[in-house]
């Protein structure tokens, strides 16, 4: 399974809407429901047409914490768990060696995305590999270079080759466990672009790490099926399309851009801003303001002060009458929506409140 055979489960989604992200006026919401339904229905395509070779329990597509990639043919797959750390190299071919060493080196060597439309900005040797300090090899070394992430295919199909049964099918597959502290590791290569947005945009670094971590867990590839994107899940149609509108730009970002690791990062704190600076402006304590910052980012910011009133100006003077403690509480117990509630929780729990 060579480079150009790898292909990511996001690439087909991404191909698609960008066939329908022509620039459109703010309030076009029909655009934005278009968009959704066209994702949500090529991937149930993807996903029937995974069922029909791999059966109906092996269907897996990529997701905020789920890496995914499929060879042309659906034959060969690799699957990063970015919370439990594991990596599956899989494949049902009857000679399964080539199909799962060339996959093993390809993931092994796998690239930030630069841009996902072009298959081959994913492989690059010439830049530093995703996973280069997330995974050692049989000798405890990190994999930077083709050499050693060939000799590294060549001891796991040796000696930690698998086979098991599904559906009637046998499946070859070897695992690769990333190092115990991988999630740091990943923190680590995005902190530069973090400190730059938390100066341009006034913000503590810790909450965009903490933000990073809940929204994708420091994955760079991250796609949901809500169409956000990225390392802090920016929709386009949404927070991407408000911040092209505040800084006089017609349209929204491209799905590509907003893949990219720096303008990511770059846009979800430059939305996170927003939110204090438009949307929650008045409230007064810095905490407080907090609170509501990072219920916003997930569930909006209409949505946090209804907690307190119906009417905007109340539900500030309300928040500025409590006292920070208190807007946690009424924050996670009386938001409306169960998801911004623990959001809260897993955002500042990160923090340490």
């Amino acid at each position: 399974m060579p480079n150009k055979q790898l292909i990511a489960m996001t690439i087909a989604a991404l191909i698609l809407s960008a066939c329908s992200s022509s620039p459109t006026p703010k309030k076009s919401q029909p655009v934005y429901t278009k968009d959704t339904n066209a994702l949500n229905i090529l991937i149930n395509q993807i996903s029937d047409n995974i069922q029909d070779i791999w059966g109906s329990k092996e269907v897996l597509i990529a997701g905020p914490k789920d890496y995914v990639q499929y060879s042309e043919d659906l034959q060969t797959r690799v699957h990063i768990n970015f919370v439990s750390g594991v990596i599956t190299i899989e494949t049902l071919e009857t000679d399964a060696k080539p199909a799962l060493y060339a996959a093993i080196t390809s993931t092994l060597l796998l690239a930030e995305p630069v841009d996902l439309l072009n298959s081959q900005a994913i492989h690059d040797s010439t830049q530093e590999p995703f996973l280069y300090k997330q995974v050692v090899d049989n000798m405890g070394e990190a994999i930077r270079w083709p050499w050693r992430a060939n000799r590294f295919a060549d001891y796991l199909l040796a000696n930690q080759l698998k086979t098991r049964q599904s559906g009637g099918k046998q499946i070859a597959y070897v695992t690769i466990n990333l190092v115990a502290n991988h999630v740091d590791e990943r923190a680590h290569k995005f902190l530069p672009l973090v400190k730059t947005a938390a100066q341009n945009y006034r913000l503590d670094e810790a909450l965009i790490l903490a933000i990073m971590k809940v929204e994708s867990n420091y994955n760079p590839f991250a796609v949901s099926r809500s169409d956000a994107l990225g390392l802090m899940q920016v929709q386009q149609h949404t927070a991407g399309r408000d911040l092209y509108s505040a800084w006089g730009k017609s349209g929204e970002p491209s799905r590509s851009f907003l893949l990219e690791p720096k303008n990511n990062i770059d846009m979800g704190s430059a939305y996170l801003a927003m939110i204090r600076d438009r949307y929650l402006v008045g409230i007064r304590n810095p905490i407080s303001m907090k609170y509501a910052m990072i219920t916003s980012y997930n569930g909006g910011a209409g949505s946090v002060l209804m907690t307190f009133s119906k009417d905007r100006s109340k539900a500030v003077d309300e928040i500025n009458r409590l006292s920070p403690e208190q807007v946690y509480q009424k924050l996670t117990s009386d938001h409306a929506s169960a998801e911004s509630r623990n959001y809260l929780i897993k955002v500042t729990n990160i923090m340490g409140k």
